[in-house]
Formats: C-alpha cells, sequence, structure tokens
C-alpha cells in the first residue's frame, strides 16, 4: 500500500483516487482545490493551494492520479497538502486494483475463465448468443462493479458475482443430473448484463449513480431487451430467446424485489435462488470481517435489520462433492 494517510504524517509521493474534488477561493480570492483522496488504506482531505486551472492541469472525481506532498496537522486531525499531482501514466507501471476496492481477481482471469466455460457449451445458439453478448460488453465487463452500493460494489465486483454463480451453477449440476447446464450458466452469465447500461462508472471502476435508463427500466428489462437485439441480430431462434429473456426478468424471484415474473422453469428458478445465495453471503462476509471475533455487527438494513454474529470460526476448506448421486 504506497498511500496510507490515516495516522501518516512528513513527507508522502504516492498513487491514490480522487474521491471528491471541489475548486473554493481563499479569503483573499485565490483559488485552491479541496480534495479527498484515497486508497484501499485510508482516505483523507487534501488541499491544491494555489492553484492555476489549465487544459492539463484538470482533476474530476474518481481520477486515478500520483501526488506528491506533506501532511500537516489540522483542527486535531491530518491534512494533505498537495505540492505536485498529475494523472497516472502508463510507464507508472502501477495496478488500479492496489487502490481501490478491487474484486480478488483481475478482470482480465474471470473473463478467460467465463469465456472458456461458453466454450464448452453443447448448445450451439447459447454458444452464439452468449459470445456475441460479451462481444458487445467485453471491454466495461473488465472493470464493471455489480452495484453502486451492497453487493459486489467493487471494481470487476460484475464479473465477480458471475463467476462466482458460474462455479455454483457446476456444482449443482452434478447433484440435480436433470438440469440443463447450459441454459443455466448462460443465464447466470447474462443475468445482470444490463447493469453496464443502468449505472454509471468511471474507468476506476467505482460507481457514482444510475442512469436515467436504469432508474426508469432497471436492468432486468433492459437486459432482456439487450438479448433479444443481440439475438436477432445473430440468428438466434424465438424458443432460445424466450427462454433465456424469462431468466432476466424473472432472476429478482418476486415482483417485490423487482422481478416482472416468478421463475417458471427449473433453471429459472436455480438462477433465481443462486443469483440471491451469492449476494447474500457477500454482504455478509463483508459486514461480519468489519467485526471483532465474539462481537455483533451493527443492524444491515439490505438483511432484515439482523445483527450477525462474528463466531471467529476460519475455513475448513469445505468439503468434496459427491461425483455420482
Amino acid at each position: 500500500m504506497n498511500f496510507t494517510p490515516l495516522g501518516t504524517s512528513g513527507a508522502h509521493e504516492g498513487y491514490c483516487l480522487i474521491k471528491s474534488v471541489e475548486k473554493k477561493l481563499t479569503a483573499k480570492g485565490v483559488p485552491y482545490l479541496d480534495l479527498t483522496l484515497a486508497d484501499n488504506g485510508g482516505e483523507i482531505n487534501a488541499k491544491l493551494w494555489d492553484y492555476k486551472e489549465s487544459p492539463s492541469n484538470q482533476f474530476n472525481k474518481f481520477d486515478f492520479v500520483k501526488v506528491r506532498g506533506t501532511y500537516v496537522p489540522f483542527n486535531d486531525t491530518m491534512q494533505f497538502r498537495v505540492e505536485r499531482i498529475r494523472a497516472v501514466l502508463p510507464e507508472d507501471n502501477v495496478m488500479i486494483e492496489d487502490y481501490v476496492p478491487s474484486a480478488c481477481l483481475t478482470g482480465e482471469t474471470m473473463l478467460a475463465e467465463i469465456e472458456k466455460i461458453v466454450a464448452s457449451f453443447g448448445d450451439e445458439e447459447l454458444k452464439k448468443l452468449v459470445s456475441a453478448v460479451i462481444a458487445e460488453y467485453r471491454e466495461r465487463l473488465i472493470y464493471w462493479p455489480a452495484a453502486k452500493n451492497l453487493h459486489h460494489a467493487v471494481r470487476s465486483g460484475l464479473l465477480m458475482h458471475t463467476l462466482s454463480i458460474l462455479r455454483l451453477a457446476a456444482s449443482v449440476c452434478k447433484i440435480y443430473r436433470f438440469v440443463n447446464y447450459d441454459l443455466l450458466c448462460s443465464g447466470a452469465i447474462l443475468h445482470d448484463i444490463a447493469k453496464i447500461e443502468e449505472i454509471e462508472v468511471s474507468s476506476t471502476g467505482i460507481a457514482s449513480e444510475y442512469t436515467a435508463r436504469g432508474n426508469l427500466l432497471g436492468h432486468l428489462v433492459m437486459g432482456a431487451m439487450a438479448i433479444d437485439r443481440i439475438g436477432r441480430a445473430n440468428g438466434i431462434s424465438d424458443e432460445t430467446l424466450t427462454l433465456v429473456e424469462h431468466m432476466l426478468i424473472s432472476h429478482h424471484g418476486t415482483p417485490e424485489f423487482g422481478a416482472a415474473k416468478l421463475p417458471m422453469f427449473i433453471e429459472a428458478e436455480l438462477l433465481s435462488e443462486l443469483d440471491l445465495m451469492d449476494a447474500r453471503l457477500y454482504e455478509m462476509h463483508q459486514a461480519v470481517e468489519a467485526v471483532e471475533t465474539g462481537a455483533f455487527t451493527p443492524r444491515q438494513w439490505a438483511l432484515e435489520n439482523r445483527n450477525l454474529y462474528n463466531h471467529g470460526k476460519a475455513s475448513d476448506g469445505g468439503v468434496e462433492l459427491i461425483d455420482e448421486v
């Protein structure tokens, strides 16, 4: 960790994310920038005094930058006085994942595993459809979060959530042999694809707000629309498109949570259950990890206002699945 402002003093040079930035004036009318700088180690208020704005010297929220400056005490807290600041360059050879909350694997690694699964499909229509959708959204898929808040709201969180469900699907299909693996995996890969259109995200992978279409339509409806458009352009049959579109519009389970239809076939039901399972486990794990062993979390509003308990027992590695049932 190169930028750890909390509890630090003295000079510092490193990389960080601009969480907020505002141009202000001193009492004498001299412009300066009031910033919040952050990385995985914390965040700090910063000032860039005597700011001279120019086309090459403009900074925005969620910019990834290199800074040089000094920590100075201010009103019983620590403030960072910026002496030099610039955008991060390719030749800096730094990984943004080291400076912003990110998935446990890189987007490139996760997408490669997902595409390997798609390549294994025996259903040629599903393989063609999913491949075409991935191709359209590939660049943004690499870094897109799964949400603005709550589960997987981190850089590459959308792929992390998707891959988790795919791995769960593979295990489920070893137990329930009557499940259509290709169809379930297709739904898993595509179920949240329209989150790329639903939320505004910077190139750093941080979500800022919902788009107008996201607020008005939501990712379930937008996802079904995208699948229909891409599928018809690639000659996918009505039957296949209808099955996949149903999985997208029903994966939230009930109308109370945004589903347009209840899941009406096995793979749609499984997708809804696995989606909920992965989202809840992520949120529970994040909450419990933030408190000491033997302590309860604050109430988690997204989990029925429960206070979760950290029992402190580490993972024991799980169990091997039985190959034959």
